[in-house]
């Protein structure tokens, strides 16, 4: 299969921070982080080549620099890597569970608890391949941690920090305790409102 090449568009970037080997990039949420199928272009890829010459390639042309992803609608902190040398130590930093990050949700219904532990395996949804679910069939371990930060009238403000890093892991594990993360286009069932899904990565 023939990798589409990838069209470097001068997109505005926010960088928090950068040196000779990586950078930490603050994604808006709606930015899909690299070109698939039906994204090909607006991609969080397509400005990093505009704006970077140096990006490392262990995750070939569609993903250069693209260590660990974000949903297209989650915002905040992303690791870029600018060679194979730190892309390919970044990647066994976050294998093993070296790598802490934060995340801010706010999420519909109010949690009792001022904090837990999700322990639930996540895998394909069976009936919905463009779902996860927690399931036991072809899954892996996945364990999210959350602190009430703030309890409003009918939303909990949660800080959740990630001990695994499943494909949507934190939203099918609110989902799965039933606190969907607001305007969570595929785990909630409320009416969304305009501001988008309620779920940033704040810290790494």
């Amino acid at each position: 299969l023939q990798e589409p090449d990838i069209v470097p568009e001068n997109i505005p970037l926010d960088i928090l921070y950068e040196d000779s080997d990586l950078l930490i990039v603050n994604k808006p949420k709606g930015m899909v982080v690299h070109p698939s199928i039906g994204h090909h272009s607006g991609t969080l890829v397509n400005a990093l080549m505009y704006h970077f010459k140096e990006l490392s390639n262990v995750n070939g042309k569609t993903r250069p620099g693209i260590v660990h992803r974000l949903d297209k609608d989650t915002s905040g902190l992303m690791l870029v890597a600018k060679n194979e040398w730190t892309h390919e130590k970044l990647a066994t930093m976050i294998a093993n569970k070296e790598v802490e990050r934060h995340y801010l949700a706010i999420v519909s219904g109010l949690i009792k608890h001022d904090t837990g532990t999700i322990d639930a395996p996540i895998g394909r949804d069976l009936n919905n391949r463009q779902k996860m679910a927690v399931t036991e069939l072809n899954s892996k371990d996945a364990i999210t941690h959350f602190t009430v930060l703030e309890r409003f009238d009918n939303n909990t403000l949660l800080e959740c920090k990630l001990e695994t890093g499943r494909t949507h892991q934190i939203r099918v594990h609110l989902a799965y305790i039933g606190y969907p993360v607001n305007n969570d286009p595929t785990y909630c069932k409320k009416k969304a409102t305009d501001f988008g899904q309620m779920l940033h990565s704040k810290y790494i």
